[in-house]
């Protein structure tokens, strides 16, 4: 009980000493809360101290406009960071982007990167695995088999030992799962758009140092070796999509803070 009503009388001193306080005084101890948030990194909240002077102490003008200038502060020292994070990434970008060569045809929204080592001229004969990237970031894979035997295919599974992963099922009547023939040549292309890769793609670019294989499921098996450089370029298109987004993210969080700050 004794200590009960020591805490009680605490309590009711804080009370009376807050309510003796003018709003000046009140709009003051705000500011100084929010420069101590920041001080040790909560900027969130610092800002959101800063943003309630205004709110509940409309008499002190001059707490306001001090608390509109720290926001200020704030902001263009955020704003700082994320160009320092702009700088570092475009190094980034500029290294990724040189694995690539990039295109946009008629039929295409958005500009497209196209690994090095995947292009057209290159693989036109060869049953592989092929990443696709587009400007936005947005990546998907697909599988092209060459070969003389219809498989009607439908999906693809990779492993290595005990490690696997398996794509979602695109059936024949999908307008992703295209064939073709000419004279005895036969191809076929399953495109594992919208998530449909089941998390293959993350699969190749974490175990790219590993023997990778993969078979193409449809009425007939086939078999291939991922060709290190196809494991390769899944990664580096990983790593430029994932590097694609957060410039897009910056970019944003940029514009939002000069806004601020002008």
């Amino acid at each position: 009980m004794r200590l009960s009503t020591v805490f009680f009388h605490f309590l009711l001193a804080i009370v009376l000493i807050s309510c003796g306080k003018s709003e000046k005084e009140k709009a003051a101890d705000k500011i100084q809360l929010a420069e101590t948030l920041y001080a040790k990194g909560d900027t969130s909240v610092a800002l959101q101290q800063l943003d309630s002077v205004k709110m509940l102490y409309k008499g002190a003008i001059q707490s306001i406009v001090a608390a509109d200038q720290f926001k200020k502060k704030i902001y263009a020292d955020v704003l700082y960071r994320k160009q320092d994070e702009m700088d570092s990434l475009q190094l980034k970008l500029t290294d990724l982007k040189s694995k690539f060569v990039t295109e946009k045809t008629e039929f295409d929204r958005y500009t497209q990167y196209i690994h090095k080592s995947q292009e057209f001229k290159r693989r036109w004969n060869k049953s592989f695995l092929q990443i696709h990237l587009d400007e936005r970031g947005d990546l998907y894979l697909s599988s092209n088999y060459y070969g003389e035997q219809w498989l009607e295919h439908t999906g693809i599974r990779v492993y290595d030992g005990d490690i696997q992963a398996k794509t979602e099922k695109v059936p024949l009547d999908n307008v992703l799962n295209h064939r073709s023939d000419f004279l005895k040549i036969k191809w076929e292309k399953v495109s594992y758009r919208d998530g449909a890769d089941n998390g293959v793609i993350e699969f190749i670019a974490e175990h790219a140092d590993r023997n990778l294989k993969a078979v193409f499921l449809g009425k007939r098996y086939y078999y291939i070796i991922l060709e290190e450089y196809d494991k390769q370029a899944v990664k580096d298109a990983l790593a430029l999509s994932k590097a694609l987004k957060f410039e897009a993210k910056l970019k944003k969080e940029i514009d939002s803070l000069q806004s601020r700050i002008g």
